[in-house]
């Protein structure tokens, strides 16, 4: 998944349109979308990481909605944590001025790429022990 503007994730919609024109989509439709259950969805909400609009006790779920589950997305797929995402985009300025935003997004994506470089570092190590071991066992199986 590449990293994308709120707007481009939010782009071509074909789904329930309000007076006002706005795109809206109900949670079943949106969970298909993005390959998430419902309870997901849910739980996002929860956490103040979605809002979506209600129809009595139907979520509808609005372009601004659909960018920020890819956004989510996008930052668990890195592994970020929750808390983290909804720190970042939570400093979001409508107005155009992310800088503090940007600002948070690069300190926190230098610190977990350099989680993520030390973790592969580990795995590289591990299927070099595990491959060296298997070696060593298949000559020994060779030899019988």
């Amino acid at each position: 998944m590449k990293l994308v503007s709120a707007g481009e994730a939010a782009a071509n919609t074909n789904d329930i349109s309000t007076e006002t024109g706005e795109e809206l989509v109900r949670i079943g439709e949106m969970a298909k979308k993005y390959g998430v259950t419902l309870r997901t969805l849910r739980f996002y909400e929860d956490k103040g990481l979605l809002n979506p609009k209600r129809d009595g006790s139907t979520r509808l779920y609005t372009r601004r909605d659909k960018a920020r589950l890819k956004l989510i997305l996008l930052g668990r797929k890195v592994g970020f944590s929750l808390r983290d995402v909804k720190q970042m985009m939570d400093l979001y300025d409508p107005t155009g001025s992310n800088t503090k935003q940007l600002r948070l997004a690069l300190d926190k994506s230098e610190k977990q790429l350099a989680r993520l470089q030390k973790q592969r570092a580990l795995i590289d190590d591990a299927i070099n022990e595990l491959s060296a071991s298997m070696t060593a066992v298949r000559q020994m199986l060779a030899q019988r």
